[in-house]
């Protein structure tokens, strides 16, 4: 890639996993079919200054109809039919958490505003979003790169259908808390955008946010000498974001190359790095204040009280885990299935952190395949019974080999007591045992009983057979 003059920042929004930001209407997306709809239309006026904003006229010139389906658990609110709550506290809460491992100076006295919306994702025709803090910072390997502002806002309505003249979208998914993230324009190479979008995605999975497809957006602001900005949606795949860069940067030189100037626009990041257009850029002044609340008052007790409960930061949890002797593959399973307090909670029980993670991730998904049940259902039995079946094993009533067997017989609709008794083979167990030892003389106690246990196939006493060839080897 020929050396170019970058600057480039990112815009970074993410879920948070509380009630939606201005009514107590749940964070949930719906999967059954809508219970009502609505028909609306966009109406661009002139703003303060006279003019309509670019985007909204290229909106209108479109002559689209809006259709908002939506739920019983879907308010008013959302509807724009009743004036909003007061902010969830929950969500302010978590974006100051954020506020404070980004170095970054928290508002005491901040203004809700209203960001023009006009591609009829929002009811209201606005957003509504809160600047909670600013001029933070983050440390990369090329230098500083500086955090302008966090915002706290709404996420807006789900789209489900685009076509000619008509767009569909879901209510479910508007108000729900989202934290935005821009840095400043400090990124000057693909490597350094990438080393930061990660140090920051590590600081948003250390606090209480939602996971999965679709609660992380990130977009990327660019221009290179001699080019107007140019701004690419849905820049948040690791593993091609130095390819989507490098092949923007090519394209824009290609037209200064050919003597023209670069349009200010959006565009989407396609799977292949390529970038498609979307839209002319938004005009400057899309905000204007809240009028239906009150100035958000932050007060220095809640921040205190937020420093007290600071989380781990993922990357520190991932380290304290390979200590406990996990290997990467277990890491990753204990955070993607959101397993990793259960796990810390387990390991007080019985200090054998692989078993405890096989117990809690894979025998539940073996079970599940072998009966061709749920996963879900599964590990909910499993996890409700697993503190008393490692307690078992550590008061030798049970041996390691023989935990699958009991979470599977919990599963079958067994008691635990029923599931911790071991039904021993008709044949004698003490004479197996002497004819495995004298086979197979020397052998320390851990490794006969290893023998038996498979021997057995894990379905003997564990307690009785160690007191045999105790007995045995004396």
């Amino acid at each position: 890639m020929t050396k170019v003059s970058l600057k480039s920042g990112l815009e970074i929004h993410q879920q948070l996993d509380t009630k939606k930001l201005f009514c107590d209407c749940p964070s949930v997306l719906r999967k059954d079919e809508p219970d009502f709809e609505i028909k609306r239309k966009l109406h661009a006026v002139a703003g303060e200054s006279g003019e309509i904003d670019i985007a909204a006229k290229h909106e209108i010139e479109q002559g689209r109809e809006f259709i908002y389906q939506g739920y019983d658990t879907t308010c008013l609110i959302e509807l724009d039919e009743e004036p909003p709550h007061e902010i969830n506290r929950e969500a302010l809460k978590i974006v100051l958490q954020i506020a404070i491992f980004l170095n970054a100076k928290i508002m005491p006295i901040t203004q809700i505003m209203r960001k023009t919306v006009v591609d009829g994702s929002n009811t209201s025709g606005f957003q509504r979003t809160v600047m909670v803090a600013r001029d933070g910072w983050i440390e990369t390997e090329q230098g500083k790169v500086g955090i302008d502002a966090i915002y706290l806002e709404e996420d807006a309505a789900r789209l489900v259908q685009k076509e000619e003249g008509k767009t569909v979208y879901r209510l479910d998914r508007l108000g729900i808390p989202l934290v935005e993230i821009s840095t400043s324009p400090d990124m000057k190479s693909p490597e350094q955008v990438k080393e930061v979008a990660l140090h920051i995605g590590n600081i948003l999975r250390s606090c209480k946010v939602k996971r999965g497809i679709g609660t992380i957006r990130q977009d990327l602001n660019l221009s290179i000498k001699g080019g107007n900005r140019v701004e690419i949606k849905g820049f948040q795949n690791p593993k091609i974001m130095i390819k989507t860069l490098d092949n923007e940067i090519k394209r824009e030189l290609e037209i200064l190359g050919k003597k023209k100037l670069i349009q200010s626009e959006v565009r989407n990041a396609l799977p292949d790095g390529s970038t498609e257009f979307l839209r002319p850029m938004p005009g400057a002044a899309r905000m204007y204040p809240e009028t239906d609340l009150p100035l958000l008052k932050i007060h220095r007790n809640l921040i205190n009280d937020v420093k007290k409960s600071l989380p781990k930061l993922r990357s520190e949890v991932k380290k304290e885990l390979r200590k406990e002797g996990l290997n990467e593959e277990m890491v990753k399973l204990l955070f993607k299935r959101n397993k990793v307090e259960e796990f810390k909670e387990m390991l007080k029980v019985i200090n054998k952190p692989q078993l405890i993670v096989k117990s809690l991730l894979i025998f539940p998904k073996e079970i599940a395949r072998r009966n061709k049940l749920k996963l879900d259902k599964i590990s909910e039995i499993i996890e409700d019974n697993l503190t008393d079946v490692l307690r078992f094993v550590k008061e030798g009533k049970i041996l390691e080999g023989q935990v699958k067997n009991v979470l599977m017989k919990l599963v079958e609709g067994k008691s635990l007591k029923d599931s911790i008794r071991i039904e021993e083979p008709s044949e004698n167990v003490e004479e197996k045992i002497i004819k495995i030892i004298k086979e197979k003389p020397g052998l320390s106690l851990k490794a006969y009983m290893g023998l038996v246990m498979k021997e057995f196939k894990g379905q003997v006493n564990g307690k009785e057979a160690m007191e045999i060839i105790r007995k045995l080897i004396k």
